[in-house]
């Protein structure tokens, strides 16, 4: 009995860390891709290419915006997930479900292999 409880919440927890961490990554990615379009917009005096597959927009610029935006959204992305992974561990007193600590250190990471 007790099992099942700590499945089901186990379950709800793994939703609502899903719902956030979506909505955090969202908003993220929304607030990157407004700002480098102001940007984009202030450094260029051109709003930046819709698509930049579109044989009528430069290379260059095709180039330059595919690495600047992909860059900036994914960090932007990165960044709100962590925030949220922080709120949530705060929140609930254990990291989300599917994040662990990172085995970034040398000596953990010789234990683990060995």
């Amino acid at each position: 009995m007790a099992k099942d409880k700590s499945q089901k919440k186990s379950k709800d927890s793994s939703k609502v860390w899903s719902i956030f961490s979506l909505a955090a990554a969202l908003l993220g990615a929304t607030v990157a891709r407004k700002g480098l379009t102001k940007a984009w917009q202030t450094a260029t005096g051109k709003n930046p290419p819709a698509n930049p597959a579109d044989p009528d927009v430069d290379l260059w610029e095709a180039v330059l915006w595919a690495v600047v935006s992909g860059t900036a959204v994914q960090l932007a992305r990165m960044l709100a997930t962590r925030r949220a992974a922080n709120y949530y561990a705060k929140s609930t007193g254990h990291l989300p479900p599917g994040l662990r600590k990172d085995d970034q250190d040398a000596d953990d990471a010789k234990a683990a292999t060995s």
